[in-house]
């Protein structure tokens, strides 16, 4: 993303917060405190609700150094309650706060085209479009803070649901006897076929489940939206199951493969061996 902007023009310091990292035509600072000195725009991605906090409000914290009048912009994927509190801190400051998640993933970041999924006022989210085109190709405008993530959450659910429904699936047809492959084709000849199994299915055949998406962000993600649900009084029952297999994944030692990875969980359970 930061690599993106670059290359559009813009000047941009980076900070990491797990190691230092460099990225030709920009700058690299030593603090978040650092790089949010005398920027207009601050943009934000790490893992998890306590890392947004952190990288704002901590030691040496975004908000230290935050200019009147200037955006931030949180691309992570965190709770919606937390993030309208973060939004209402900086803008007692004088900014301005936008929930920007993304969706897709690793291959969508590289190329330019993520999807921008974004809580907050249209006027600010107006203020940075060419920086939100510099790095997507969509930006949808959820409503107020704390929407956008919302929004995002409630899209991972229907991920995890497709995927898994598609992995059970594999796994039952092999057990009959039916190849993947074949399942395959049918499923995307037919009313079933979706995006979720059209870009995992080269990888689930190959055996391959380097992270896209890292199966502990995607149960990190789970998490989220079972508080959300009980915050809201909405029951999830279906995700509450598919979090079983998900625990028992990362009890295996799958947190840092792409999170189709179940399928391997549940190739296992059925004494399928690869």
């Amino acid at each position: 993303m930061a690599a993106n902007l670059v290359t559009a023009g813009h000047e941009v310091t980076i900070w990491n917060r797990t190691q230092p990292v460099e990225l030709v035509g920009a700058k690299t600072a030593a603090t978040p405190a650092e790089a949010t000195d005398g920027k207009e725009v601050v943009w934000i991605c790490v893992s998890d609700t306590q890392a947004v906090e952190s990288v704002l409000f901590g030691a040496n914290g975004a908000a230290k150094t935050l200019q009147p009048g200037a955006v931030v912009v949180d691309s992570s994927t965190i709770s919606p309650s937390a993030s309208a509190q973060f939004a209402a801190r900086i803008r007692a400051q004088g900014g301005e706060f936008l929930d920007a998640p993304v969706t897709g993933s690793k291959n969508g970041a590289e190329a330019g085209t993520l999807i921008f999924i974004v809580g907050g006022p249209a006027a600010t989210i107006q203020s940075v479009q060419i920086l939100f085109l510099a790095m997507g190709k969509k930006i949808i405008h959820m409503g107020d803070n704390g929407k956008g993530l919302a929004a995002k959450l409630c899209q991972n659910l229907q991920i995890a649901f497709i995927y898994e429904g598609l992995a059970e699936g594999l796994t039952l047809a092999t057990k009959l006897g039916v190849s993947q492959e074949k399942l395959i084709e049918l499923v995307q000849a037919s009313m079933i076929r979706s995006g979720v199994a059209d870009y995992k299915a080269p990888f689930i055949l190959k055996r391959d489940y380097s992270p896209n998406f890292p199966l502990r962000l995607m149960h990190k993600d789970m998490h989220l939206m079972m508080d959300a649900a009980r915050e809201s009084g909405t029951k999830l029952p279906g995700l509450e199951k598919i979090d079983e297999i998900y625990e028992a994944a990362s009890k295996a030692g799958y947190d840092n493969l792409d999170y189709a990875a179940t399928i391997m969980l549940l190739e296992e359970w059925a004494g399928i061996k690869r």
